[in-house]
């Protein structure tokens, strides 16, 4: 079991730095330009506020890896937990951990699919001369704006670099998630393992 706990120690550590960076990067995501106006005005994104990096990827996982902490260092109740319930808060945690990143996971996905919402000019998709927020790259189904780079300072007028500021944070939360899911495997796996080993020595 003390290879169990010291990769608890790890992973639990790992999972909450994770945990606030997904956090960090989704509060970016509000702050389009670090300027406050477009929150104020309600013209951030419905992906970024959903908030999916501050409340899934974030303090969901957060919980996740405390517990995780408490169970490798064997604080408190911890102590004195026998193999059957460590497995079920192992498995508690995990779970908890896993939905929180597959939500963080799926929602950046989604998001990078989706493309940012800016100010656009309408003109060019149905000849009236008008300018609106909105996410111009979903009805742009013949070119896929993550390839083609030349869309990205043309197409979004308001804010500024808004599809760099977009692309850059939620691929961010994405490979933040993916990594949280990989350490949430890693853990359960481990888990079962020092569930085992410790049922074979008795």
């Amino acid at each position: 079991m003390a290879c169990s706990r010291t990769c608890s120690r790890l992973l639990g550590l790992s999972l909450g730095t994770a945990a606030l960076f997904a956090a960090g990067a989704n509060t970016a995501l509000l702050f389009p330009n670090w300027d406050v106006t477009y929150l104020l005005r309600g013209l951030v994104g419905r992906h970024a506020m959903l908030g999916s990096g501050l409340w899934g990827g974030g303090l969901m996982v957060l919980i996740a890896a405390i517990l995780i902490s408490l169970m490798g260092w064997r604080y408190g109740c911890f102590s004195k937990s026998g193999p059957c319930q460590s497995m079920f808060i192992s498995l508690m945690s995990s779970g908890l951990a896993l939905l929180g990143a597959l939500i963080c996971f799926i929602t950046s996905g989604v998001a990078l699919k989706d493309g940012p919402f800016c100010m656009f000019d309408v003109s060019s998709f149905n000849q009236t001369q008008a300018w609106k927020y909105g996410y111009p790259f979903k009805d742009m189904h013949n070119r896929n704006y993550l390839h083609d780079h030349s869309l990205w300072n043309s197409v979004c007028l308001e804010p500024s670099k808004a599809v760099v500021w977009h692309v850059s944070f939620f691929s961010i939360l994405l490979c933040i998630s993916l990594f949280q899911i990989l350490l949430v495997v890693i853990y359960f796996i481990s888990s079962f393992l020092g569930l085992f080993c410790s049922l074979c020595v008795r």
